[in-house]
């Protein structure tokens, strides 16, 4: 007679707890795969969700967590990949338990509760249920697939996005490139560039980043897009690889031939019209460097590549250019082009006073070969958050005047 394999050592991990835990993520695997096909993206994100949550709440049961969630994770991937193959290793165990922890209940919870109706049973679940062990009832199937619904709202991405997005520690960048990737439609492969090249910390550094605080993240479809929103200051391009002398047709030429890494740069509205486009004014022939289109400012985008310092004379070449756009190239439900000229350093001074009270839009903007400094950024981040609560402050007290005494000017 054949002896019985030991049971494996309980002592930390209670076993009613566990076969609950089980019962339910497979309750939700099975329920996840009963919907439609072409949303199982969004209902596998919504169920890895659950499941991290599941695996948290149980967690918080264990008297010795450390050793707890180890042997969890273990025994969880174990018997789901005996089921439903692979997918369940430990360290995607663990991803869907960190995804739990950075989107918590509590944020989906006050957003849902207004939408779902008074009904007990349709609520998200505080706690899995022991009660979960024995056989699914249709009711209770209904009730997890009800539930898995209004997760599924507040999770639009694919679930390689929020992978990506779990690699960010600041907060406020994670909802930053969260909601800049739903508004703008990128590919993980966009996202992982933005979130590579500190896209959020660039844009807080830009000419418009106290502006853009203010308004928030989160763009709304009533706003009036500029072209100063739109338009990146300074871009990087370290993809290009450029050695430190190079020349604006090698410029040119590295552009076009990293012209998908240059239009994830540039932003997600761009499309590429065309390069070296030519334009005869009077008796004389001239090229205008590269042509885009940008879809949300309807309108064509000419940029001027520049290798030395802004120029006086660069701004009226662009106003040229403009005119003849405005002319000859805008079709009759576009706006008029705007201009970028892309130098390697700009003199505040000279673009001041070249670029403003031109009746085309024209601007300049600086491109790098390296990414910024990340210490820099912080510092400058930080700097603007201190501006911005100041001039909070400073606007929400009284109106009356109050009496300052003279500064002397060395102090100013």
């Amino acid at each position: 007679m054949a002896k019985k394999k030991p049971a494996p050592d309980n002592a930390i991990l209670p076993t009613a707890d566990y076969s609950g835990l089980l019962d339910d993520v497979v309750s939700l695997l099975e329920t996840a795969r009963r919907t439609s096909a072409r949303a199982v993206n969004a209902i596998m994100t919504a169920t890895y969700w659950e499941i991290g949550r599941r695996i948290v709440e149980v967690e918080q049961r264990g008297d010795q967590r450390a050793d707890y969630g180890s042997e969890l994770i273990q025994r969880l991937s174990v018997d789901l990949v005996a089921r439903f193959g692979r997918g369940f290793s430990p360290i995607n165990l663990r991803q869907m338990r960190r995804f739990f922890i950075l989107w918590p209940s509590e944020r989906i919870q006050q957003t849902v509760s207004a939408e779902l109706p008074v009904d007990p049973s349709v609520e998200i679940r505080q706690t899995p249920s022991v009660e979960s062990a024995t056989a699914k009832t249709p009711s209770s199937l209904a009730k997890d697939i009800t539930s898995m619904r209004t997760v599924v709202t507040h999770f639009p991405l694919p679930w390689s996005h929020y992978v990506k997005l779990m690699s960010v520690d600041d907060e406020k960048a994670r909802i930053f490139y969260e909601k800049e990737a739903l508004r703008g439609g990128w590919s993980v492969r966009q996202l992982d560039r933005q979130v590579s090249t500190l896209f959020y910390q660039r844009t807080l550094l830009s000419k418009n980043k106290a502006a853009m605080l203010r308004k928030g993240s989160e763009p709304q479809a009533e706003d009036l897009v500029t072209p100063d929103e739109e338009i990146k200051d300074p871009l990087v391009l370290e993809f290009l690889n450029l050695k430190d002398e190079y020349s604006e047709h090698e410029l040119e030429e590295a552009l076009i031939l990293k012209l998908e890494e240059f239009l994830l740069e540039l932003g997600g509205d761009f499309t590429f019209v065309g390069r070296q486009r030519r334009l005869r004014i009077g008796d004389e022939w001239y090229r205008i460097d590269l042509l885009f289109f940008h879809r949300r400012l309807k309108c064509l985008v000419v940029i001027d590549l520049k290798i030395g310092k802004l120029t006086h004379s660069d701004t009226g070449q662009m106003h040229m250019y403009l005119n003849y756009a405005k002319e000859h190239w805008t079709h009759e439900y576009e706006n008029p082009p705007v201009g970028l000229i892309l130098c390697a350093k700009r003199d505040k001074a000279v673009a001041h006073y070249s670029l403003e009270g031109l009746p085309n839009k024209v601007m300049a903007a600086e491109y790098r070969m390296a990414l910024p400094d990340e210490k820099l950024l912080t510092a400058e981040l930080e700097k603007t958050h201190r501006a911005i609560e100041l001039k909070a402050i400073t606007s929400d007290s009284s109106p009356q005047k109050s009496t300052k005494k003279k500064t002397d000017k060395r102090d100013e």
